[in-house]
C-alpha cells in the first residue's frame, strides 16, 4: 500500500507541521493539495498523490451541469502543465448535486465536460479521478453516488485517463459490500480513501468495517496508487491524534 493523509482532516495543523508528522510516521504523501501548497510538501521530499485545482473547489457546482463547463474546463487545463512540471498525476474532480436532473441527463453532461480536458491530461499523463460520495448523511443530493454510476462514466468517457476516487467510507453507507465491489471494478477506480462507519472516525475496532479485509482486496487487484486516510481524529491532544494516523497506517499495511 503506498500511503497518504488527506490534509483537510489534520488542518488543525499547520500544513509543515503535518509535513513534519507524516515524514516521523514513515509514509511519503499527502492527498488533496492545491498548486499554492505544493512547495511545502516538496521542502519535505513529500508527494502530492491527490492534487486540486488553483481556483473554487465545489462539491455541489460539477461537471453535471454545463454551466459549470467553462469555467471548470480551463481550471483543469489550467493545473496539468503545472502538475506535469512538479511530477504529479492525479486530481480530483466532482460530479455535482443533482437538483433535479436526472442521472442520464448528469451522465451526457459530465461526459461532453470531461472530453474537453482529457486529450489534455491523457497527453500529459495525468488522470481525472471523480470521488464517489454518500448522499444519505454526508452530502445530499450529490450525484456521483454510486459506483455503478461512476462506472458508467467511465465506459463513457472511453479514456484511460479518467478514474473513480473510491471513498471506502462513503459507499459503506450508500451501497455496502465494500470487497465485491472493489473486485469487479477496481480497473476504474484510481484511488481510495478511508475511514470509519459510523462516524467518519478511526479505522480502528470500534467501527464497522475492517480495512485489513479490505486493503488484502485492494492489493489482491493489482493496485499500486495510493490509499489516503481521510478519517476525523477523536484525540483529545495533537499527540493522540497524530498517533491514531500511525496506527491507520499500520492497520492498512497489508
Amino acid at each position: 500500500i503506498n500511503h497518504s493523509v488527506c490534509q483537510w482532516t489534520y488542518n488543525f495543523l499547520p500544513l509543515e507541521d503535518l509535513c513534519k508528522a507524516v515524514k516521523n510516521i514513515g509514509f511519503g504523501a499527502i492527498d488533496l493539495i492545491a498548486p499554492k501548497d505544493w512547495p511545502m510538501l516538496q521542502k519535505y521530499g513529500l508527494y502530492s498523490s491527490m492534487c486540486y485545482i488553483s481556483g473554487k473547489v465545489s462539491l455541489t457546482e460539477g461537471f453535471n451541469r454545463k454551466e459549470f463547463h467553462d469555467y471548470l474546463v480551463k481550471e483543469y487545463l489550467d493545473v496539468i502543465p503545472l502538475m506535469v512540471k512538479a511530477g504529479y498525476k492525479n486530481v480530483i474532480c466532482f460530479s455535482g448535486n443533482r437538483n433535479g436532473m436526472d442521472d442520464e441527463t448528469g451522465l451526457k453532461n459530465c461526459v461532453e465536460g470531461l472530453k474537453r480536458i482529457l486529450p489534455a491530461a491523457e497527453k500529459a499523463g495525468i488522470t481525472i479521478n471523480m470521488e464517489l460520495l454518500n448522499s444519505k448523511v454526508d452530502h445530499k443530493d450529490y450525484m456521483c453516488d454510486k459506483t455503478p454510476w461512476g462506472v458508467e462514466l467511465c465506459k463513457r468517457t472511453g479514456s484511460e485517463n479518467f478514474k473513480l476516487l473510491y471513498d471506502i467510507y462513503h459507499m459503506q453507507i450508500d451501497e455496502g459490500d465494500v470487497i465485491r465491489t472493489i473486485r469487479d471494478n477496481h480497473k476504474y477506480i484510481g484511488h481510495y480513501h478511508t475511514a470509519g462507519v459510523p462516524g467518519r472516525h478511526e479505522i480502528d475496532e470500534s467501527q464497522e468495517l475492517f480495512y485489513p479485509a479490505i486493503m488484502k482486496a485492494i492489493v489482491d487487484t493489482g493496485f499500486r496508487g495510493y490509499v489516503a486516510q481521510e478519517f476525523i481524529p477523536t484525540g483529545k491532544d495533537t499527540n493522540a491524534k497524530i498517533a491514531a494516523l500511525k496506527r491507520a497506517v499500520e492497520i492498512c499495511d497489508v
